[in-house]
């Protein structure tokens, strides 16, 4: 008897279609799963009760017994981080002063999901209000690698990439401000795709830095991440950055040829410090996969990028900063203390809030201040630009570009509080897609030396919109590999 939670989602959605099997079914293996295995990986934030999930499921069922048109996600079990809204099924973005919280409205991503006839089983563990690399950032338990019980899952989608990659969910959504789908994916060993920005709605995710957040899928194949793509993509009238462009066929692009696509590679970049030997020469090695689909790899050079790290923690941090100063105990969160008003939002959010949201937040609040604007916000908006030309002048010499996703291949538990600038540097291959608002994809490319040996992740970079591209070339990487084929290790349970 097939093992449904072994399917990737593509399998589930022809299998539901064909009628192979019925979604209760699908359903019922997928919930089974995560109760045996949620207790050692804490992936999870909250679950959906069962007897919801049945009933969706039983409704995707019925849809096909009448003959009515299926979506891409039919009969697919979805995980959402929780960092989107979902009507009546608490949403915290990870964060104590959401906890509770039973939004009234449903956002655009779960909407669209189950729209697609995607099961949203649950909502997904993350650093608080996506503020972090390693998942260790709230106040709720910290995820666990599914490779390895001594490693963390990354961050700050940690529970996104976890629970594809246990097989708890066939495909999640997380969200990426810095390289929080595609750092985890990479640690977590699975497929995750940033898209471009504005190509998926923010209505209804909750806003860490507004210009640079960006919702995308995680999934165990390139193919799963474009069928997931398909289902939410698309201009969205609530969200005013959302692009009004026509959403290519993701599926379809999956099968196109990228013979003759020239990759480029900024070989200054992999000098620098932090780059692990065994990621650069599994970096190396999936160039010589990229030559033998039939691609051609040259050098390009990106000037600014050893600035991206720098830019990117000041402009986030001035719209965190912005963006949380609503949670208050008046508008937002449960309110602390008594007396004057400076008092209730002093203890309101010195309760609320984090370390590492604290610390981004007071950050933030110094460089917008009027002595520090210019030489600090302005500054770092300067270099975006020069970023993002980079990448213009880059893309004129090629169709895409490649670097490793994480300099490491894995980020062992903290038993103490880290360095913050240990963790913020690991994010230095992908922040730059974000400064600069173009997609990209991390998969599958390796795995490190000994034991256990983690999951290694190879990034590939596109023009603005040219996520077809991007799809076309992930996908001939993984038909000539099987790093995507492998599982990890039953946790330990009990």
């Amino acid at each position: 008897m097939t093992d449904l939670t072994s399917l990737t989602a593509s399998q589930i959605a022809r299998g539901v279609g064909a009628g192979q099997f019925s979604v209760v079914d699908v359903a019922t293996a997928f919930y089974d799963r995560c109760t045996y295995i949620e207790p050692a990986l804490h992936s999870y934030l909250t679950r959906v009760p069962q007897d919801q999930v049945i009933r969706a499921a039983k409704a995707i069922d019925l849809a096909r017994a009448q003959g009515r048109q299926l979506g891409p996600l039919a009969g697919v079990p979805v995980g959402l981080k929780d960092i989107f809204v979902t009507k009546d099924l608490a949403t915290t973005c990870g964060s104590r002063m959401l906890e509770g919280w039973l939004p009234p409205y449903q956002g655009t991503h779960a909407r669209r999901v189950t729209e697609a006839g995607g099961i949203v089983l649950g909502k997904l563990a993350m650093d608080e209000f996506a503020m972090g690399s390693s998942s260790e950032n709230t106040p709720f338990t910290v995820v666990q690698n599914p490779w390895s019980k001594d490693h963390v899952a990354g961050g700050s989608s940690g529970g996104s990439a976890a629970a594809v990659s246990a097989r708890t969910a066939s495909v999640t959504l997380g969200s990426d401000t810095g390289g929080s789908i595609r750092q985890p994916a990479s640690l977590c060993g699975v497929v995750g795709l940033k898209p471009t920005y504005g190509r998926v709605s923010r209505a209804g995710m909750i806003a860490f830095a507004s210009s640079l957040d960006q919702a995308g899928p995680l999934g165990v194949c390139v193919e799963d991440v474009a069928r997931t793509l398909q289902a939410i993509a698309g201009h969205d009238p609530a969200d005013a950055t959302s692009l009004t462009d026509p959403v290519p066929d993701y599926l379809a692009a999956c099968q196109a040829p990228a013979s003759g696509l020239r990759v480029g590679v900024d070989r200054a970049a992999l000098e620098r410090p932090g780059l692990q030997p065994e990621v650069r020469r599994a970096f190396e090695q999936a160039l010589l996969v990229l030559r033998d689909c039939g691609m051609t790899v040259v050098d390009i050079s990106r000037p600014h990028a050893h600035l991206g790290i720098a830019c990117y923690y000041i402009i986030c941090c001035a719209e965190a900063a912005s963006n949380l100063a609503r949670y208050d105990g008046l508008r937002y969160g449960p309110r602390h203390g008594e007396g004057d008003l400076q008092e209730v939002y002093r203890a309101t959010r010195t309760a609320g809030f984090g370390p590492e949201v604290k610390r981004r937040i007071l950050l933030g609040t110094h460089v917008l201040r009027a002595d520090c604007y210019e030489e600090h916000y302005g500054r770092a908006m300067r270099v975006r630009t020069l970023i993002a030309d980079d990448y213009t002048q880059a893309f004129a010499t090629c169709d895409l570009i490649a670097t490793p996703t994480s300099p490491v291949a894995g980020i062992a538990r903290a038993s103490t509080e880290r360095d913050p600038l240990e963790l913020y540097l690991s994010d230095m291959f992908t922040v730059g897609a974000n400064l600069a608002g173009l997609p990209a994809i991390s998969m599958p490319a390796g795995f490190g030396a000994g034991t256990p040996g983690l999951p290694i992740g190879l990034q590939l970079i596109a023009p603005r919109l040219a996520e077809p591209t991007l799809l076309a070339a992930a996908q001939a990487f993984e038909n000539h590999t099987t790093w995507h084929t492998r599982r990890p290790p039953e946790p330990e349970v009990g």
